[in-house]
């Protein structure tokens, strides 16, 4: 069934072009990040982040809604996607504001226990436990809101239940996804290697102790100017290429799984002498 869907995705991105678009708002945004992270540092680039996502949303939200049709054209991709815009956003909100207060929570519980501040290793563990089960379960919130106009606890809820009750084509459905993602990943990562050869030259000299003390700010440094633009190409084609397909095979997914019915569970008891059901 995943690659199935897979392939749907893809003819489906070749039917209908418009599906495109948020690829390449996706692309322009992440080129615009980087270059005002290598000009201006993270200070500005993590304040932007926010209105980003806020923009990119629109644009997500109308591609479902031409996935869900099958058709259409760039004037219907905006106009649904601002009819939607906020029954995908504020799923996602919800999501993000329950996994902070969660892991504030565990936190603060851990630093109550042990007597004092958690280092690096417990809160990067922790936030691993937290933020991959989370996002594994309500991964499907903003397209069951799409698809099926369900209200924000309800998407994330219909998220939830698909996912349990179809957990191994769900996880089918990742590893799919996951390999497409790094197959393009070290594609572009092979291009930019080799287009800044030069620049990167010097890498190859670092022993083991230099390599993990490399800074982002010293590779910024390093690849100076030429290195941004090439970067902000190479980033733009990731983008525009990874968004559209993944999304895509996420919605061709959803419909197919959605349209399942749920598996029977299985009820302990026996029937007695009379015919009479009798559940333990």
């Amino acid at each position: 069934m995943v690659l199935e869907d897979f392939k749907e995705a893809v003819a489906l991105l070749g039917r209908i072009p418009v599906l495109w678009v948020p690829g390449i708002v996706a692309g322009l945004l992440a080129t615009a990040l980087w270059i005002v992270f290598f000009i201006s540092g993270t200070f500005f680039a993590s304040r932007l982040i926010l209105v980003c996502w806020l923009g990119l949303t629109l644009f997500i939200a109308g591609m479902l809604v031409v996935i869900k049709k099958g058709e259409g054209e760039i004037r219907l991709l905006v106009s649904e996607g601002v009819r939607y815009y906020f029954r995908v956003l504020l799923p996602q909100m919800v999501i993000v504001f329950m996994v902070m207060l969660v892991f504030a929570l565990v936190i603060l519980a851990i630093m109550i226990v042990i007597g004092g501040t958690s280092n690096m290793t417990t809160l990067s563990a922790f936030s691993v436990v937290i933020i991959i089960p989370a996002f594994f379960l309500t991964y499907f919130a903003d397209t069951a809101a799409v698809f099926e106009d369900r209200r924000v606890f309800d998407a994330i809820r219909r998220s939830i239940e698909l996912t349990v009750t179809h957990a191994g084509e769900v996880i089918g459905f990742f590893i799919v996804s996951i390999a497409v993602l790094v197959a393009i990943f070290f594609a572009f990562m092979a291009i930019w290697e080799v287009l800044l050869y030069n620049q990167l030259a010097p890498i190859m000299n670092y022993n083991e102790a230099q390599l993990p003390a490399l800074t982002p700010d010293q590779l910024t440094s390093m690849i100076g100017p030429y290195g941004m633009w090439v970067t902000s190409v190479v980033l733009f084609f990731g983008i525009f290429l990874s968004l559209p397909v993944l999304y895509t095979y996420k919605a061709c997914f959803f419909r197919k799984l959605s349209a399942k019915p749920a598996p029977a569970v299985p009820q302990a008891g026996e029937y007695d002498s009379k015919g009479r059901w009798y559940k333990y």
